[in-house]
């Protein structure tokens, strides 16, 4: 019995800190979902270039 009791004291100070938390706004959610997709979006791009120039690279010294 006293562990379901220090499960429930836990869960209620679980709940009583979210609502402490500041959540982001619908707006803020889009701007950082683009933010984070298009910082994705580069890194992938410079990866890709990075691992064909290594390719390249590569096929010229076997060659």
């Amino acid at each position: 019995m006293r562990f379901f009791r220090r499960i429930a004291k836990f869960l209620r100070e679980v709940r009583g800190e979210l609502k402490k938390v500041n959540w982001p706004t619908r707006r803020e959610y889009s701007v950082f979902t683009g933010i984070v997709l298009a910082v994705v979006l580069v890194i992938g791009v410079f990866f890709w270039i990075l691992d064909s120039a290594f390719l390249a690279l590569l096929q010229l010294v076997i060659r």
